[in-house]
């Protein structure tokens, strides 16, 4: 067995005093690739934060100028290296290199940390606040101690610990990275974090701005989140783990910030069908089986009104799925998590319209699946019957009125995203008004005549939601700056002397930063 690959702590690369191994597997051959990664335990997850923590005041000092010099150079290093990234996440998680990786979702992430750099140094983010009848000044600052980020599995590069979102607004805020590489792409993570640790050199930030570990137990994940000198958590994945080390941080009294899962749900009305239900059942499968469903915007309930048109959609669906190809997934236990996910859902009364097997395409595999259900029925469980497939699954559920598929909406579960599609006449207008306040309070981002899957990274752009979309409905995982409050702490300075205030709390602003002065937004001096 090859060694282990080394860890990154304090700005060092050196052997892991490894609790464990593991090795990741290639999801197309089903086989081990070769390289063989540590499980840190206690001792050295400690020794990460202890040094974010230290990190975390001399980063103040080049702030906001090292932070985005540093995120900027990190960018370009991606671009230089871009090659050998995407092989290698490729191999590690089954999905193209192009264009998704290459052409998608590599752009993604270096444009979002130029977003992040733009940010801090535009600075107008930490939103300060002056009255000047009071005396009283606030603004956001970087939490202390560094953040601890838990990437996802299937977005290698855009959400991975090491340059993500979550990354990318941590450092953009001034907090120092320790992240947790997730175990289905620990190579690509290592990759990127070769090019954050020269790109922490060239901007001359503290050797520990950026830290790496691959794994760990539960135990030792849950004192990383409740430790006393972390800052907070960025945490993408299972509802499980993820209340597991919720449950640790508050009750330590920690921040964690947490997206956990959603189904996304699609209304598509009668009208809207008659008039281009084909073009929206393309849409559908498209938005449906796009990187095998392995998308938390993935649309996995479809709510439609009994009728011809219903049935007419159903079947045009199975039809488009039966016909598509079977992706791969990402790894097995997406294998497994898929087969008993469609189980629960049968178990719930929910009936398969097609597929529902595992296997039908390269290494790991679930065959393209739909099942369908009543309102009445989904009504009388759903709990069960919102089991999120992750994977390229969906459930029409059929209500008997615009009534009853406004009772669905108010029983759903938070949401990422809730979608309503209407005919462009006006003979859906009555259903769209009914169904939609429902709908609105459930989901984060509420869109019309469009799937949900593609996330625009935009300052606009909310992709949080009420649980279990996300642990807390008030903050966005996409969309700088907003994304960087999660990782700041709210100054008030009350009649502190003008030189000991921050520069964008005292009266002259030479920046030219947008100030909330006695209630007006300006970029005047105070």
């Amino acid at each position: 067995m090859p060694q282990p690959q080394p860890v990154l702590i304090a700005g060092e690369w050196r052997p892991s005093r490894a609790a464990g191994t593991f090795e990741p597997t290639n999801p197309r051959t089903r086989q081990a690739t070769g390289e063989t990664y540590p499980v840190s335990g206690p001792e050295e997850v400690t020794e990460a934060v202890e040094a974010a923590a230290a990190a975390s005041e001399a980063l103040q000092e080049s702030y906001p100028a090292g932070a985005a010099a540093f995120l900027e150079a990190f960018a370009g290093r991606i671009e230089a290296r871009s090659g050998e990234i995407v092989a290698m996440a490729e191999a590690e998680t089954g999905l193209p290199a192009a264009p998704r990786l290459a052409e998608i979702e590599l752009p993604r992430t270096t444009g979002q940390l130029r977003q992040a750099a733009a940010s801090a140094r535009a600075r107008s983010w930490s939103l300060p606040t002056i009255d000047t009848g009071s005396g009283i000044r606030s603004m956001y600052r970087a939490l202390e101690g560094g953040v601890a980020v838990f990437g996802p599995n299937n977005f290698p590069l855009a959400f991975n610990s090491v340059s993500g979102g979550d990354f990318a607004a941590a450092v953009g805020a001034g907090c120092p990275v320790i992240a947790k590489a997730n175990s289905s792409h620990p190579g690509t993570t290592r990759l990127l974090a070769e090019e954050a640790r020269a790109a922490v050199g060239e901007a001359g930030l503290p050797e520990a701005t950026v830290q790496l570990i691959y794994r760990t137990d539960h135990e030792v994940g849950k004192s990383l989140v409740s430790h006393a000198k972390i800052g907070a958590t960025g945490y993408t994945g299972s509802r499980s783990a993820g209340l597991a080390l919720k449950a640790a941080a508050d009750a330590a009294g920690k921040p964690i910030y947490l997206e956990l899962s959603s189904i996304n749900p699609v209304y598509v009305l009668p009208g809207a069908i008659r008039e281009r239900g084909a073009e929206i059942a393309e849409e559908f499968q498209t938005s449906c089986l796009m990187g095998t469903g392995q998308f938390c915007t993935n649309p996995g309930i479809v709510v439609l009104l009994a009728g011809d048109e219903a049935e007419g959609f159903i079947a045009r669906s199975a039809a488009g799925f039966d016909k598509a190809p079977v992706g791969t997934l990402l790894a097995a236990g997406v294998e497994s998590g898929m087969e008993a996910s469609v189980r629960t859902l049968q178990a719930a009364g929910a009936e398969l319209v097609t597929g529902g097997t595992t296997g039908g395409g390269t290494g790991y595999s679930y065959s393209n699946t739909l099942l369908r259900t009543t309102a009445e029925r989904f009504l009388d469980d759903p709990e069960a019957l919102q089991t999120e497939a992750f994977g390229n699954e969906s459930l029409f559920v059929v209500a008997g009125d615009v009534d009853e598929a406004a009772e669905v909406a108010r029983r759903l579960e938070g949401n990422l995203t809730g979608c309503i599609y209407s005919d462009t006449g006006g003979s859906d207008d009555d259903a769209y008004e009914r169904i939609a306040p429902a709908l609105r309070r459930r989901v984060g981002r509420l869109l019309n005549d469009k799937m949900p899957t593609g996330v625009a990274v935009v300052p606009s752009m909310n992709h949080g939601g009420p649980y279990p979309a996300t642990g807390h409905p008030g903050f966005t995982a996409v969309g700088i700056p907003a994304s960087m409050l999660r990782f700041a702490m709210l100054c008030c300075y009350d009649e502190v002397r003008p030189h000991r205030l921050p520069v964008e709390l005292r009266d002259e602003n030479p920046g030219g930063v947008w100030r909330l002065i006695d209630g007006d937004w300006t970029q005047a001096d105070a």
